[in-house]
């Protein structure tokens, strides 16, 4: 009787072990995406403090053809970090008559673009193996609070928050990466993964997790971190990145609640320009694949293929909707 009453004891302790080295690595993917998010807000703000009026300036001047409009629109949201954040601005040019239609979907179309571009900067912390992440944001995070608190021009303090964003951000990653490291000899998490290759499944999960987080590239940056445990396959990964569009316009379609017919058609157009991506190529890519059974799905991704991914998805979807712009007008 002795003997059960241990056992007992022992499994009740074992599972309360599991329950909290769950919940702390939970509450540490949490702080990750919170400290990657409030970084990319912060490096935003700065590069828009130091352009000025200028990005306004060239959205609405710019524009007078849509490949000028797109390869603008891709600039500027590579330049702010946020594709919700330019097609918002862009809303407010049409919404008070500055900017007409038919310029603003070449702006949104180079905004799904740009928006790819942080994964490649999330890349940086894992291709400079030489240098350690925590070196290099330690470095740029001394530079940018030096710049903020020392020096006086407003230029300066928006560089130093530039850095400090970058370093922020880059915290934040690694901070991600080290919270599911653990999870890659967990078999409940590769199941986890496993069921993530059904299409439906995936894209769900896509759509949701961008719409909570508000930002595709927070959710790009949780599954590049996710891909360093190892496990995640291109079967698992694209569905994700084909939701992740989706998702990112559920701020912009608040956004444009209180604008006028064209501002709420802009709005759309965002919408429009994902869920043709999602529709397109899902059905072309596992129609092809039920029929020829792609040797690479089960493809392990690391953060470098999650991006590349990310970025050849969207200008694929650019490159077929760029001539149906008059027809999308």
């Amino acid at each position: 009787m002795r003997r059960f009453s241990e056992m007992r004891w022992e499994i009740r302790q074992t599972t309360k072990e599991k329950i909290m080295g769950i919940f702390s690595m939970i509450l540490s993917l949490l702080s990750g995406v919170a400290l990657f998010l409030f970084g990319m807000s912060l490096m935003g703000d700065g590069l828009k403090m130091v352009a000025g009026n200028k990005l306004e300036a060239f959205l609405y001047r710019m524009t007078n053809t849509p490949l000028k409009g797109v390869a603008l629109g891709t600039g500027v949201t590579s330049v702010i970090q946020s594709s919700s954040a330019t097609t918002v601005m862009v809303i407010g040019f049409v919404n008070s008559g500055m900017m007409k239609l038919k310029q603003a979907i070449g702006i949104i179309m180079g905004a799904n673009i740009g928006t790819s571009i942080t994964g490649w900067i999330l890349c940086l912390s894992y291709i400079a193996k030489i240098l350690s992440t925590a070196t290099i944001s330690a470095v740029v995070a001394i530079i940018g609070i030096i710049l903020r608190m020392a020096c006086k021009r407003s230029v300066h303090k928006n560089i130093g928050n530039i850095m400090l964003g970058f370093a922020i951000l880059m915290t934040g990653m690694q901070t991600m990466s080290g919270a599911v490291s653990p999870l890659k000899d967990s078999p409940t998490f590769t199941n986890m993964l496993t069921m993530f290759s059904n299409p439906l499944i995936g894209i769900l999960v896509g759509i949701a997790f961008t719409a909570v987080l508000q930002s595709a590239s927070a959710t790009v940056g949780v599954l590049q971190a996710l891909s360093v445990t190892g496990i995640l396959t291109f079967s698992s990964a694209f569905p994700i990145v084909l939701g992740i569009g989706v998702g990112a316009a559920c701020p912009v379609l608040i956004s444009a609640i209180g604008a006028n017919k064209n501002g709420k058609r802009t709005a759309l157009v965002y919408l429009i320009n994902d869920l043709f991506g999602l529709i397109l190529w899902s059905v072309i890519f596992y129609t092809v694949n039920a029929v020829v059974h792609f040797g690479f799905m089960d493809m392990i991704m690391s953060p470098v293929a999650i991006a590349l991914l990310n970025t050849v998805f969207r200008v694929a979807t650019v490159c077929v909707l760029f001539p149906f712009i008059p027809k999308i007008e």
